[in-house]
């Protein structure tokens, strides 16, 4: 069986640092690359064609759902295991919602850890056990039996545009108009239709209740 190539996404040194050394002493698998954020994730995605990202959900920048939404439209070969410290059911229904299959949490032990790549490798899907068996059985309902318009469409947060999605995030971090056009290089004058097209969509008209509801859908940690 050839080795499992694996990619870390974490904006934590010392996160990535721990799971590398887990991943070091597991036979058939190995840690080929390394990033700190969605975007320098997909960069690496795109070199390397590794065979799993593990994937921090908050990550600064572009979050680790709005990439995996990327990595499964772009580098569909590629299988995203999303890591996270949150076992509630909205955290994991966004995870495979944007593609995800796999979602560890990070206090998961190391033959949890093996478990979940291998599996991944063969093609199934890894929830980690704290997972409520209820979150399992609401998936294979609503993928398995007649869904109504909300489940199919999903809630607001999910039909914003990828580009809103985005913008949303750097909002909720506090980056200036002109800071989030030069990172997106993007012009002024689009950042703010985004941002009016945004508020109008959530009907939020204010940038604190962007942030409260960028925090509340995961987009960002709520101690940034």
């Amino acid at each position: 069986m050839s080795v499992i190539r694996v990619l870390l996404a974490d904006d934590h040194n010392l996160v990535r640092a721990g799971i590398r050394s887990i991943i070091q002493g597991l036979p058939g698998i190995e840690v080929i690359a390394e990033a700190s954020d969605g975007r320098e994730a997909l960069s690496l995605i795109e070199i390397h064609r590794p065979d799993i990202v593990l994937m921090d959900i908050a990550m600064s920048g572009l979050n680790g759902l709005e990439a995996t939404v990327r990595v499964v439209r772009d580098f569909p070969d590629v299988r995203v295991i999303i890591l996270s410290m949150h076992a509630n059911e909205e955290y994991v229904w966004q995870a495979l919602r944007s593609g995800a299959v796999g979602y560890l949490l990070k206090d998961a032990g190391t033959s949890e850890l093996e478990l979940a790549i291998k599996a991944v490798a063969r093609g199934e899907t890894y929830l980690s056990p704290p997972i409520s068996k209820q979150v399992i059985e609401d998936y294979i309902q609503r993928v398995g039996g007649e869904i109504d318009k909300e489940k199919l469409e999903g809630p607001l947060s999910e039909r914003l545009t990828q580009r809103q999605r985005e913008i949303l995030q750097l909002i909720a971090e506090g980056h200036t108009t002109q800071a989030i056009a030069q990172e997106l290089n993007i012009s002024v004058k689009t950042v703010e239709t985004h941002r009016m097209q945004l508020m109008d969509r959530l009907d939020i008209h204010d940038i604190a209740g962007l942030v409260r509801y960028a925090i509340r859908i995961g987009l960002v940690r709520s101690d940034e």
